[in-house]
């Protein structure tokens, strides 16, 4: 049973409301002002929050200020509930975070579609996305019952691409989003002298080409390459933009679907300032490992260039190889006939990626 915060001063409000709403199979919580109604929703922390705008103690824009500063309560769905009418209020109100405004007096039916719709909302941004295409054309399909996405809601076919094959050139016109189902992508930077400076290496589950997105020379900003077969998914530039600017609701949940490896971007470039080779290479190895794309087992993964081992983490090649040939003397780790490193004590790494 979903539960519902009503904030109201007016008495007969306030209880005609309730009854209305445990009518329609909500667990119902009044307080009949703004102070109270801030306690409870730190208390209770209800599925949805109605309240009132002219109150005593604290009005609904203080109550929604207050609630909007509070980790537990900042994300609850809120309808402001009042006889305000402004085109001037309505905004305010919308501009502090509310999800709503129904004006009063309302028809029950009126009010009950309003929770229903938000609480709906809110579920989707809490729901966890599969990170494969058939949770990407999930969420797709869930986006465009608020937004005009009728070519997303289409399955789109994977495409596939050989190792080796080239998926954007750095320069060229940035002009889609890609997925990865399967297969280990490198994006790298090409120097002035001609050498490759890796910025990644992703495999499924990532998305890539979203920095070059919102370049605004509307560029790819570096190059992807094939490292092994692969299938992805493509979204086009113009339903990326859709998706990042038409709804607040959708841009959360997308901003925080595509947002992670770009988190990683960001700790590999504090890594690259102040971490030691030891342990970026210790760090970048068990990356690769959660990635799948180094295993702790023989004739697993894919065979990582030392080279673009060494663009990882920021060194030369020569460099490189001898900091895995010294974690190889130390049993950490070992290579198959096919140069692919295989993780013998992932334990010890760890160790060397946080204290060393």
């Amino acid at each position: 049973m979903k539960k519902v915060l009503l904030i109201e001063d007016n008495q007969d409000v306030r209880e005609n409301t309730a009854d209305l709403l445990e009518l329609a199979n909500y667990e119902v919580m009044t307080a009949e002002d703004g102070e109270l109604g801030v306690e409870k929703a730190k208390l209770f922390l209800p599925d949805i929050i109605i309240c009132d705008i002219m109150m005593p103690k604290l009005n609904g824009y203080e109550v929604i200020k207050q609630l909007s500063n509070e980790p537990n309560t900042a994300s609850i769905p809120f309808i402001f509930l009042t006889a305000k009418t402004s085109r001037t209020d309505m905004r305010l109100g919308m501009n502090m975070g509310a999800d709503d405004y129904l004006t009063k007096p309302f028809e029950e039916k009126e009010l009950l579609d309003a929770i229903t719709c938000r609480l709906e909302k809110s579920e989707f941004l809490k729901r966890e996305i599969t990170k494969n295409l058939k949770g990407v054309h999930a969420f797709l399909e869930e986006a465009s019952e608020y937004i005009d996405l009728d070519s997303l809601s289409k399955a789109h076919s994977p495409k596939e691409y050989d190792k080796k094959e080239m998926i954007f050139w750095e320069g060229d016109n940035a002009h889609s989003l890609y997925f990865i189902e399967s297969g280990t992508i490198k994006t790298y930077k090409s120097t002035e002298s001609g050498k490759e400076f890796v910025t990644g290496i992703y495999g499924p589950g990532d998305f890539i080409g979203q920095l070059s997105l919102l370049n605004a020379a509307g560029t790819y900003i570096e190059n992807a390459m094939v490292l092994e077969d692969a299938e992805l998914g493509v979204i086009p530039k113009k339903d990326f933009t859709t998706l990042l600017y038409e709804n607040l609701a959708v841009s959360q949940k997308f901003i925080g679907m595509i947002s992670n490896n770009l988190i990683d971007v960001q700790e590999h470039l504090v890594d690259m300032a102040f971490a030691s080779v030891r342990q970026r290479a210790a760090k970048a190895l068990l990356e690769l490992y959660k990635k799948g794309i180094i295993k702790d087992e023989t004739n697993a993964g894919i065979g990582i260039p030392r080279e673009d081992f060494a663009g990882i983490i920021g060194t030369a090649t020569e460099t490189a190889i001898r900091t895995l040939s010294d974690f190889k003397d130390e049993g950490l780790i070992t290579t198959d006939q096919g140069r692919r490193i295989i993780l013998l004590d992932k334990e010890e790494l760890r160790h060397i990626a946080d204290f060393s």
